[in-house]
């Protein structure tokens, strides 16, 4: 429901009151509050509403019916952009470098890869300590020491943390060691116990595209942390990323989908990210398809970078060597600046 202008309060409390007559309640309101208009969204099942009942009023522009499932999540409903802050830094409001090795393997190759992308402009450490991995002899991961690793450079270099949540059950561990941003990885994508629980933390939450996910159903799965459920109201702090598809070509561990990333610029008003690591899978197509989704509107990226790539315990092959760290950040903010002028 769309306001002509900015009304005042009395002519708000006239509009709500008039939903009200239609059975919606207060609860049930979104009101965005623009800098010359208002837009009221009406969350719940609206089939019962009566749009003739607006028609007259003069507070009133356009009625908007929604057939999405999404809605809070979408631009029609939610137009300005959502910014999503991680301790001073504030994803949807220029470029976003998380970087850090895909595993955590020990203290101090955390440490040193930590330094490394800090000097190079990164403003995030991504480093994993759970690993979902295909086979049961790969490495899994260091699961709690990994957290209790990242706690420790997060206070000791003042950067905010990444790291994959892969079960609900953790999320009391995440607490304990005040990790930053919890990411879905693309295997969990519709773990839907785990976004249930996640609608109930006060942390921002980086939801991967899963394997053939379609675009409706990836921001349905966003929607169930964003919107919350009956067990939690729900997490405004979402953040949306790309990384690809598998095909049937072998040269590619995935295909990164760059579509989607001005498709989902359009659609929502969430932070988009990119993650040219995994979409690729290999190093030297790390940094083009980087540069490419910052170019299509990508907020941030998402990269993997490790000391030493060759013995790497999990994704060396896609891993940028820690000493190029800092090329790839200039180069990433030249083609942000290139199309974002001032």
């Amino acid at each position: 429901m769309i306001l002509k202008t900015r009304p005042d309060e009395d002519g708000l409390e006239r509009v709500i009151e008039k939903l009200g007559q239609q059975g919606v309640e207060p609860k049930d309101l979104d009101i965005s509050k623009g800098t010359s208009s208002y837009i009221i969204g009406i969350r719940g099942d609206t089939s019962g509403i009566n749009e003739g009942a607006f028609s007259g009023m003069p507070e009133i522009e356009d009625v908007i019916r929604m057939t999405v499932k999404w809605k809070l999540l979408s631009r029609e409903y939610h137009p300005e952009d959502t910014v999503v802050k991680v301790g001073d830094i504030e994803v949807g409001r220029g470029l976003t470098i998380m970087s850090g090795p895909c595993a955590i393997e020990s203290y101090e190759q955390l440490l040193k890869t930590a330094r490394a992308v800090r000097s190079a402009g990164a403003h995030m450490l991504r480093g994993g300590a759970y690993k979902p991995r295909t086979s049961r002899v790969d490495f899994q991961g260091l699961g709690e020491d990994g957290l209790q690793m990242l706690k420790k450079v997060k206070d000791e270099l003042g950067l905010p943390v990444v790291t994959e949540i892969t079960d609900k059950e953790n999320i009391p561990l995440f607490q304990k060691y005040d990790i930053d941003v919890y990411q879905v990885g693309a295997r969990n994508c519709q773990n839907f116990p785990l976004l249930k629980a996640l609608a109930g933390i006060d942390r921002p939450v980086l939801l991967k595209r899963g394997d053939h996910i379609s675009v409706d159903e990836f921001l349905n799965a966003a929607d169930y942390v964003y919107s919350g459920n009956g067990e939690n109201s729900g997490n405004k702090k979402v953040m949306l990323c790309e990384r690809g598809d598998k095909t049937a070509d072998p040269a590619y561990r995935n295909v990164f989908n760059i579509n989607n990333i001005p498709n989902l610029r359009q659609m929502t008003h969430l932070p988009v990210i990119a993650d040219p690591s995994h979409s690729t899978g290999e190093r030297r197509l790390v940094l083009p398809v980087a540069c490419a989704a910052v170019a299509a509107g990508a907020h941030g990226v998402i990269i993997e970078v490790h000391i030493d790539p060759p013995n790497a315990l999990c994704d060396g092959k896609q891993s940028i060597y820690a000493k190029d760290a800092k090329e790839m950040a200039r180069q990433l903010k030249t083609v942000y600046a290139a199309v974002h002028p001032r």
